[in-house]
């Protein structure tokens, strides 16, 4: 997750016919995680089905849906807006995210077919060529790539349902600290969680992949705090 500030995507583009719901509320999930949709920024289902080209049924369905998963709230007055970042919100999702993704990980590791273990380099290898281009949004998928495989062999649909709940919380404040990830060891990180793999050794697999988690959410806590800092500093 060695990530290196770009512009934003754009993912709210117009699309040429209505889309299921299922379209809709990813792309707007897609947009509040990258940025593009900014944190306290208001919202109006009017403007979002204009943009999208759709109606506002499935716009108010998406935000219902986003409402209930923590990234859009309804404040008095019908006041809709992209939930302000949390740190200590952003805290308890690393954690939650780091043994989750630790546990798809144990119980994939046995299961791993040689083809899987190739997946897991190719995607280790996009990260870098991501990476060396500068490209966060190639970046995030390569590494989404990496450990969804580990979720998909595991083969539980409770650990499926938990990340698909906490990643774009995570993914979230990954977008707003990108300046400030430059150092982050992914790569080495994952080098080393596919040489696990390869021994069939699960508990350090396991351990490594919940490491790999947890030093980007004290990486990302660390920037945000230190952001903070330095902003008031400069309003004294």
């Amino acid at each position: 997750m060695q990530y290196i500030a770009c512009m934003k995507a754009h993912t709210l583009d117009k699309i040429d016919r209505v889309p299921l719901r299922e379209r809709v509320y990813s792309l707007i999930q897609r947009a509040i995680v990258s940025g593009e949709l900014q944190p306290g920024q208001r919202v109006r289902d009017v403007d979002l089905a204009t943009q999208l080209g759709v109606s506002r049924t499935p716009v108010r369905e998406a935000l219902q849906r986003l409402g209930d998963e923590g990234l859009v709230e309804t404040l008095p007055g019908a006041l809709t807006r992209i939930v302000p970042l949390d740190m200590q919100a952003a805290q308890d999702a690393f954690l939650v995210v780091a043994v989750v993704h630790a546990l798809a990980t144990r119980l994939a590791v046995s299961k791993l077919t040689e083809n899987d273990i190739g997946s897991l380099r190719q995607a280790n290898n996009d990260l870098i060529i991501a990476l060396d281009a500068s490209d966060v949004v190639s970046a995030m998928r390569a590494d989404d790539a990496f450990h969804e495989i580990f979720v998909r062999v595991s083969n539980n649909h409770e650990i499926q349902l938990t990340l698909d709940r906490l990643i774009p919380k995570v993914r979230r404040l990954e977008y707003s600290q990108f300046g400030s990830l430059a150092g982050h060891t992914s790569v080495l990180q994952h080098q080393a969680i596919i040489a696990a793999c390869e021994q069939r050794q699960s508990e350090q697999a396991a351990s490594l992949t919940e490491q790999n988690w947890l030093s980007l959410g004290q990486l990302i806590v660390t920037s945000f705090d230190a952001g903070k800092a330095s902003a008031k500093r400069k309003d004294v």
